[in-house]
């Protein structure tokens, strides 16, 4: 994710970190030098352009717009909706920190504390399709089996057992264990939801679709702005192609969140987070730092 300050008019003419520029500059590189090669030809042979108009496409591009506006919000929608449900995952670890201060027996605490850092983890690994195992294995109290089908799933199973037998022992009371469950629940939640995100993708044919729109329109609009722009006609066509090409990379980028792109969500940041704070309830005198962006980048 890219975090910077609002940038000024110098960083918004020249900044390149998290423009998507760096992404289509072939594409509108290309496109910008075909208008060039149009309007030679038409500059050559005007008579070959005196029937074009340019009506339809302005009633190409004012639809094009609208197209991309809806694919846009749709990708945004998902993105904004991981990041709220890896927010309730933070919030349900801080619960279980605070419900577990009345476990005197240190250890169980501790195991109970330092599975659910294992889960976020093994979650984090999952959706960035990484090893979820071995990414989870120096936080857990008991390593599942490497061929569990769902290891997320499996630390909180084995969490909720930890809880059970702590109501059963008497170390806490019923109503006390049904807090905690109900935390448990909302963590599978979260799990959920984020794999519904990362497994359901935008309808491939309605991508596709607007994908060739797109080239479609970039390149034939040069043959109805050569006769009346002129030489012009190259810059107005790099300026609609870096919209155009840059809206359709951004939703890219936006419809999977959990990825590694300049604009995913700092997975591994919200991760540490919960980290630093179950150590720390642990009584920990030294955390692990805080990600910091590296060049403008938190991951």
């Amino acid at each position: 994710m890219i975090v910077r300050a609002k940038p000024n008019l110098i960083n918004v003419l020249i900044s390149l970190k998290g423009s998507i520029a760096k992404r289509i500059a072939l594409r509108s590189l290309l496109v910008t030098l075909l208008a060039s090669a149009i309007v030679l030809v038409e500059t050559l042979h005007p008579a070959y352009f005196s029937k074009v108009n340019a009506t339809p496409f302005t009633l190409l591009g004012l639809s094009l717009s609208i197209f991309m506006n809806f694919r846009n919000n749709a990708c945004y929608d998902r993105w904004y909706e991981a990041r709220k449900a890896l927010g309730a995952m933070v919030m349900d670890v801080r619960s279980m920190i605070r419900e577990t201060q009345v476990i005197k027996d240190k250890q169980q605490r501790s195991k109970v504390l330092l599975d659910l850092c294992g889960f976020a983890h093994a979650l984090n690994a999952k959706l960035r399709k990484e090893d979820e195992l071995s990414t989870a294995s120096t936080w857990l109290s008991k390593l599942p089996s490497a061929n569990t089908p769902n290891i997320p799933e499996r630390i909180l199973r084995q969490v909720g057992q930890q809880c059970s037998t702590l109501a059963e022992s008497g170390e806490i009371n019923e109503w006390r264990y049904t807090l905690m469950a109900n935390h448990l629940t909302n963590l599978t939640t979260t799990q959920t939801t984020c794999e519904r995100i990362k497994s359901t993708p935008l309808p491939f044919p309605y991508t596709l679709l607007l994908h060739r729109t797109i080239y479609i329109f970039c390149i034939l609009l040069p043959f109805a702005m050569a006769e009346p722009l002129g030489w012009l006609t190259p810059v107005f066509t790099a300026i609609v192609s870096y919209t155009f090409f840059g809206l359709d990379a951004i939703g890219d980028e936006l419809e999977d969140p959990f990825g590694r792109d300049e604009n995913d969500l700092p997975t591994n940041a919200i991760v540490r987070t919960i980290e630093r704070e179950v150590l720390d309830a642990l009584g920990a005198t030294e955390l692990p730092p805080l990600l910091q962006p590296v060049d403008f980048v938190l991951d």
